[in-house]
């Protein structure tokens, strides 16, 4: 794998952390209840944690890193946003949300994993990967409780 294709290949992460980033701090600021806000922004300071290492990496490896989000990125913050309005703000229809976009950030780090990344990019990727993987089973779990005291 050449430095383009590191490069490109982080940079679709940082796109990834990015739209995490922004999904989860929109639904901090619509949840009602008080340990989703706390949830939720711990998560979207994770992302922003998790972006700015990528960006790191790109930066060592010649390329100009990504300091945004996707398109589609941009269309979940704002179906997170459109969705909570119309629902009032519906703690159980955001965790829905959250846990499907883990799903789109897991599958992105397991695409990721699949390349031949060199060793230190590898091994910064697959920590963050499991790291997803942890915030989804706990979106998972918080969005099961909630049904169940919804």
């Amino acid at each position: 794998m050449d430095r383009d294709d590191v490069v490109e290949t982080l940079n679709d992460l940082i796109e990834n952390c990015k739209d995490g980033e922004y999904g989860f701090r929109t639904c901090a600021e619509h949840a009602k209840s008080a340990n989703l806000k706390t949830v939720f922004t711990e998560r979207a300071g994770q992302c922003r944690t998790a972006a700015e290492e990528l960006q790191t990496l790109v930066t060592r490896f010649g390329g100009t890193p990504d300091s945004t989000g996707t398109v589609s990125g941009a269309a979940h913050r704002g179906w997170v946003a459109v969705r909570g309005a119309l629902a009032l703000d519906d703690d159980q229809a955001m965790l829905n949300e959250c846990e499907r976009g883990e799903d789109i950030a897991i599958n992105r780090y397991r695409k990721a994993l699949e390349e031949a990344l060199p060793p230190e990019v590898e091994q910064m990727v697959r920590r963050q990967f499991e790291g997803t993987r942890r915030n989804h089973d706990q979106i998972k779990a918080l969005r099961d409780s909630h049904k169940t005291t919804a």
